[in-house]
């Protein structure tokens, strides 16, 4: 039982690292430090892939009440999301997350079986 625990431990999984945030520079920044701390654990990765940009636009009527000339507010919101997939042991992958995220970036971790 305990070296099926251990072998469990040991075995390859895929770890699919999702990050999303509405600033461009913070995400290049983690998705960098990530890519970076990966080469040197020589981590199989594939990624960053750049998924396209999801653009939220709201627009709106300048005048509380109606009245006089038409005119409109135009606000809009990018979304930016990079998927990173590591191929290694789950512990050596929470020894590179340890970095430094901003705080902006928001980051999903999913491990699935290779």
């Amino acid at each position: 039982m305990k070296g099926a625990i251990e072998n469990e431990k040991y075995r390859l999984r895929r770890i699919r690292i999702a990050l999303t945030s509405k600033n461009l520079r913070a995400i290049e920044k983690v998705c960098s430090d990530i890519m970076k701390g990966a080469k040197e654990k020589n981590l199989n990765v594939s990624g960053p892939v750049r998924l396209p940009v999801k653009t939220l636009r709201i627009t709106t009527r300048k005048s509380p009440c109606g009245e006089g000339t038409n005119t409109w507010d135009r606000f809009e919101l990018r979304i930016y999301k990079r998927l990173i997939d590591l191929y290694s042991q789950c512990e050596v992958v929470t020894q590179m997350t340890s970095i430094n995220i901003d705080p902006v970036v928001e980051v999903e971790v999913i491990i699935t079986d290779s």
